[in-house]
C-alpha cells in the first residue's frame, strides 16, 4: 500500500492528538473530517464562510475558540474575541487574519472540532439523559445543538414526519438533504442519510464526498448551500507557531510581543504545533 500523502499524515496525527486531548472518539472526528472536507485542511466552501478541515463558519469558529482556545495554547486568540448580542467579533483587527487563518491549521481545527463535539455531546446528554450516538452528534454539528435536540425529540415522537416541515430554513438551503427528487424526506430518512454518510466515511477513504458545511452549535444553526471545495493540490498550511511568527514578527518571544503571545508561542513550540 502506498504511504499516505504528507498532508494526510499530518491530518491523521492532528485528529489523533485532538481525540486524546478532548476525549472525543477518534473514529467520529475522523469521519466528520472526511465528510466535511475529504481530509483537505485547505478546503473552502463555495458560497459561505465555512473553511478548513472541519468547515468552521466564522461565528462558530470564534465562539468555539473563545470558549476553549486558552486551554490549548491559543489564549492569545481567545483574548482577542468578545461577544455582543449573540455575535462574536475580534477586538484587535491586527490579529483578525491570524485568528481566522487558524481554521486551515489541522491541529487547531481538530482541537476545536473536538471541543465543539464535546460541548454538543454534553448538551444532548443533559437534555436526554444519555450519551448521543455519532449521528446525533453530527446532527448537532449540522443543525446546532438546539436544532439537534428538536430533531431527536420529533424523531422519537413521529419518525415519519416530513423533516422539511420542522426545519424549513435548513430544507430551503439544503434540498439534497431534505428532498429526494422533489419528494420530502421524513425525519427517519434524513437521519438514515447522515448515518450512512458517517458510516461510509468511517470505513473507507473513498465515496463519501463532502456534505454541505454547517458548523453550528449551541443553538447557532448555520445553513449553507454549497459543499466544501477541496483544493486541487492542497497547499501546506503553516503551523500555529508560524502563524504567530508571521503576525507578531520574527520572534514572538521578544520583549516587543505581548506577554500572552510570548507565552503561547513557547507552549506551542514545545508541543511541536
Amino acid at each position: 500500500m502506498a504511504a499516505p500523502a504528507p498532508h494526510n499524515a499530518r491530518v491523521h496525527a492532528a485528529i489523533a492528538e485532538a481525540s486524546t486531548r478532548t476525549s472525543v472518539d477518534f473514529d467520529y472526528l475522523m469521519a466528520q473530517a472526511r465528510v466535511e472536507s475529504a481530509l483537505d485542511p485547505s478546503a473552502k466552501a463555495r458560497t459561505s464562510s465555512a473553511a478548513g478541515l472541519y468547515q468552521f463558519t466564522d461565528q462558530t469558529w470564534l465562539n468555539t475558540l473563545d470558549r476553549h482556545g486558552a486551554q490549548h495554547g491559543l489564549g492569545w486568540a481567545a483574548d482577542a474575541i468578545s461577544s455582543s448580542r449573540g455575535r462574536a467579533r475580534i477586538t484587535d483587527p491586527a490579529m483578525a487574519s491570524a485568528i481566522m487563518e487558524l481554521r486551515y491549521n489541522p491541529e487547531a481545527a481538530s482541537l476545536m472540532a473536538g471541543e465543539l463535539a464535546g460541548d454538543n455531546a454534553a448538551y444532548l446528554e443533559q437534555t436526554f439523559g444519555r450519551s448521543p450516538d455519532h449521528t446525533e452528534l453530527y446532527l448537532a454539528h449540522f443543525l446546532g445543538a438546539a436544532g439537534a435536540r428538536e430533531f431527536i425529540a420529533a424523531h422519537a415522537a413521529d419518525p415519519g414526519r416530513e423533516a422539511a416541515s420542522l426545519f424549513p430554513r435548513a430544507a430551503g438551503a439544503n434540498r439534497a438533504i431534505f428532498y429526494d427528487n422533489g419528494r420530502a424526506r421524513s425525519l427517519a430518512e434524513v437521519r438514515d442519510l447522515f448515518s450512512a454518510k458517517l458510516e461510509k466515511a468511517g470505513s473507507t477513504d473513498g465515496g463519501y464526498g463532502p456534505f454541505p458545511s454547517h458548523a453550528g452549535g449551541w443553538g447557532e444553526a448555520v445553513f449553507q448551500t454549497a459543499s466544501a471545495q477541496p483544493s486541487a493540490t492542497p497547499a501546506a498550511r503553516p503551523s500555529m507557531a508560524q502563524v504567530l511568527t508571521s503576525t507578531f514578527g520574527s520572534n514572538p518571544n521578544s520583549s516587543s510581543a505581548p506577554a500572552h503571545v510570548a507565552s503561547a508561542y513557547s507552549k506551542i513550540a514545545r508541543f511541536g504545533l
